[in-house]
């Protein structure tokens, strides 16, 4: 199957920059993708964004992957809505990697059980129990049904997040969980889950302890550790700590940032005369 981006991150070693979607739009999503050719990943945020599963997500996978003709476009994550150990997440996985996601991101995952149920809802047989029959997953992917079947069970990247105190106690084991390649940080549901306030910008330095922690039994397993960050410097410094996929910002939070920083360059040498 074609490699993605984010996963031609992993296999060369190098940190996987990303960004947050909470917008929907196949044209907002596209320009997002378009931004820089250093993005190699793009997640279509289901659960607190205002993408919704179907048909949002769908479009918004379709224009990520089509934003770069000639060259390598990013790979199209799904943050999936459900969450927590009791919710049902079996349908939306479904959905989201028969729109044709790279991968798919699992919050609130605090248990072994409720990881091991993720990776088998992601997972065709005989490794799980994912059903098969979209008509438009493997065209996205640009290959045949035939070699979809083959190596999807290799290339779709099954993402869980670690964000409460119950997660960071069984982080070890869940870590240990195979098939699951990736573990994310939450930082702001993490420093709620233990009493601390959100990251304004960085978390707290008992909420920094669970983080490195989770980051070391991570790679205990063999497995990748992402975080969410809101600046590049945060990210930098992420990248620094040995950090593998990494947010760098939000298509909201960068578009904020820009009219603004414009506007006050505007006022500052325009507003005087």
């Amino acid at each position: 199957m074609t490699a993605h981006a984010i996963l031609n991150a992993f296999k060369a070693g190098r940190p996987a920059f990303g960004a947050w979607l909470t917008v929907p739009g196949y044209f907002h999503a596209r320009t997002v993708a378009q931004a820089s050719p250093n993005l190699s990943w793009i997640m279509v945020d289901c659960e607190h964004g205002l993408v919704p599963l179907v048909p949002g997500a769908a479009e918004s996978i379709a224009a990520i992957h089509g934003a770069v003709p000639n060259g390598e476009s990013p790979s199209a994550l799904v943050r999936i809505p459900a969450t927590g150990v009791s919710a049902s997440t079996s349908w939306q996985i479904k959905y989201a990697l028969d729109a044709g996601a790279r991968g798919i991101l699992v919050p609130m995952i605090s248990t072994v059980e409720k990881a091991r149920e993720v990776v088998a809802d992601s997972r065709f047989p005989p490794v799980g129990r994912r059903g098969f029959g979209s008509p438009f997953a493997h065209g996205n992917w640009g290959v045949t049904v035939q070699d979809y079947l083959k190596t999807a069970n290799e290339s779709v990247l099954v993402m869980i997040q670690i964000e409460t105190k119950e997660a960071v106690e069984n982080v070890e084991q869940i870590a240990a969980v195979d098939g699951i390649d990736v573990l994310l940080i939450g930082p702001y549901d993490l420093s709620i889950s233990l009493g601390y306030p959100t990251p304004s910008p960085d978390p707290h330095p008992e909420v920094e302890k669970a983080i490195q922690r989770i980051l070391k039994s991570s790679h205990a397993a063999g497995k990748k550790c992402a975080i969410f960050c809101t600046s590049g410097a945060q990210s930098a410094k992420r990248a620094e700590e040995g950090f593998d996929m990494i947010n760098v910002t939000t298509d909201t939070g960068a578009m904020t940032e820009a009219i603004a920083g414009h506007l006050q360059s505007a006022l500052a040498f325009g507003g005087s005369k």
